[in-house]
């Protein structure tokens, strides 16, 4: 009887791990979609494609909104152009390629090289160290000074 009741219980928890949201599960079609668009729950920055919080205030809603429109037939352009319309174009997970958002994706490369740059002003210009300036010294003082660290050098010693 126990032995019974182990393997209902087996069942019954199986059973509930499994019963998931079929949205959970999305398609190939709507991650495509979904990852062009960006998720603007507020609380994390995926794409509405790959945004893993559980019931997302924005995605959960966004994915079904591709779906519906995909099952009516329209292109992944037309569905990207509608959230840009209704959204704005910080509906996009990605900066487009045109205009001011084309400085966004040419302003990594342009920073990364002007610190090639100044790492290579830096090298060269420390690489050989100019020597100090020779000071010409009095011999009088020079004699002061050697008298003084005698002293002092037998001074320790003793």
């Amino acid at each position: 009887m126990q032995r019974l009741k182990t393997l209902a219980l087996l069942a019954l928890l199986t059973t509930l791990s499994i019963a998931q949201n079929p949205m959970d599960f999305i398609s190939p079609e709507i991650k495509r979609v979904g990852m062009k668009l960006a998720c603007l729950c507020g609380s994390c920055r995926n794409s509405v494609g790959d945004c893993s919080m559980i019931a997302c205030g924005y995605a959960f809603p966004a994915k079904q909104k591709i779906k519906q429109l995909q099952t009516m037939g329209a292109s992944d352009q037309n569905i990207v152009g509608r959230f840009v319309k209704e959204q704005g174009r910080k509906a996009l997970a990605e900066p487009e390629a045109t205009g001011f958002g084309l400085l966004g994706w040419l302003m990594p490369g342009f920073a990364a090289l002007i610190g090639l740059i100044a790492v290579g002003v830096y090298i060269k210009r420390f690489r050989n160290p100019m020597p100090p300036p020779e000071v010409p010294v009095e011999a009088t003082a020079l004699a002061a000074y050697e008298s003084t660290a005698a002293k002092e050098l037998d001074r320790m010693e003793s």
